[in-house]
């Protein structure tokens, strides 16, 4: 067969049919007597192996070893071609993740997206200070996505630089409240506890129903400042979880104050101290425990609460006595 007839029938172009035989590739089995080439069913088998070759990924040179080597194994190939697949559908995910970003943005000229691409680069710099300044102007020298300051957020391990991208992402309005809250869902605590920190500062009822969701969490550092977050809105569904860090001890003396501001009302109050002299009687409740929780008592105005420390004066706790005594002759004295 011609090399004409070849090239109609499968697919592959006379000059890049002749590229392969400069390679080595094919090598037509004859010629006719005008010299023109001669292709066998072997050479036509061997060009639609390379072809097939050719559309897993494989280059030129790597298909000419497949066919030629006799001890050739092809699962390493094989292994390689998927790492470098993988890798280069890494590297269009991310490009295709900064134009759908840059498009967000909304630029009216080229300037805008020059300047939308230095602050995405600038958040994703090894220097923490050029992120930090990246999250402070990105209020004020662009409109960067809401989509990439979350991911900053949620990835962030400086503390300034974090701080800096809860202060943007709180005057982005509520289109991170979504985002954030799918990060309460991550498997890695660290990611767990900055997006609930990040929640905590976000103003809006949509943020606070997303902490109240939170509660429910079965992470007690989420929950925790979940309640403390929501304590400080004056929201009651926080009393149970605050109670229980003053008695595990995880930032008893913020779940304290929280809870002392909750007990602005009278009805609330009483119901926090019952709470709380509720977790003094359980009888697993432990010394050091029973200390925090009478410390705890201070806070909650009320006849409930007072009456409460004064029984406890008479606790066989020594160290519970002592403080509830002291603390009745504080409230007194006001």
């Amino acid at each position: 067969m011609l090399i004409g007839e070849v090239a109609r029938r499968s697919g592959v172009s006379a000059r890049m049919l002749r590229h392969y035989e400069s390679l080595g590739l094919v090598r037509p089995s004859a010629r006719t007597g005008s010299g023109y080439r001669e292709y066998s069913r072997d050479d036509i088998r061997r060009i639609f192996h390379i072809e097939s070759l050719r559309s897993l990924g494989l280059s030129l040179r790597e298909i000419g070893r497949a066919l030629d080597e006799p001890g050739f194994a092809p699962s390493a190939l094989v292994d390689d071609l998927v790492r470098r697949t993988r890798e280069r559908i890494e590297t269009e995910n991310e490009l295709l993740t900064r134009l759908r970003r840059i498009d967000a943005a909304g630029p009216a000229g080229w300037e805008d997206v020059l300047q939308v691409v230095a602050l995405l680069r600038a958040l994703g710099s090894k220097s923490a200070g050029a992120r930090q300044r990246a999250a402070l102007s990105s209020v004020h020298e662009a409109a960067v996505p809401v989509e990439a300051l979350v991911e900053a957020a949620l990835s962030e391990t400086d503390p300034n630089v974090a701080g800096a991208l809860r202060w943007a992402l709180a005057r982005a309005g509520d289109d991170s409240t979504a985002l954030l809250a799918e990060g309460l869902g991550s498997p890695v605590a660290a990611v767990r506890e900055r997006a609930v920190q990040a929640l905590a500062e976000l103003p809006g009822g949509e943020a606070a129903g997303q902490l109240r969701h939170a509660l429910e969490s079965p992470d007690a550092v989420v929950r925790g400042h979940a309640a403390l977050a929501l304590g400080t809105r004056g929201a009651a569904d926080a009393i149970p979880t605050l109670v229980d860090m003053v008695v595990e001890g995880r930032n008893d003396t913020d779940a304290a104050d929280a809870l002392s501001v909750l007990a602005a009302g009278t009805e609330t109050a009483d119901r926090i101290a019952s709470r709380l002299v509720g977790r003094l009687a359980h009888d697993t409740t432990e010394a050091p425990a029973r200390g925090r929780l009478t410390q705890a008592l201070a806070g909650i105005p009320g006849a409930r609460a007072s009456g409460a420390l004064v029984e406890l004066s008479g606790d066989e706790d020594r160290a519970v006595a002592l403080t509830a005594t002291y603390l009745l002759r504080l409230r007194e004295e006001r």
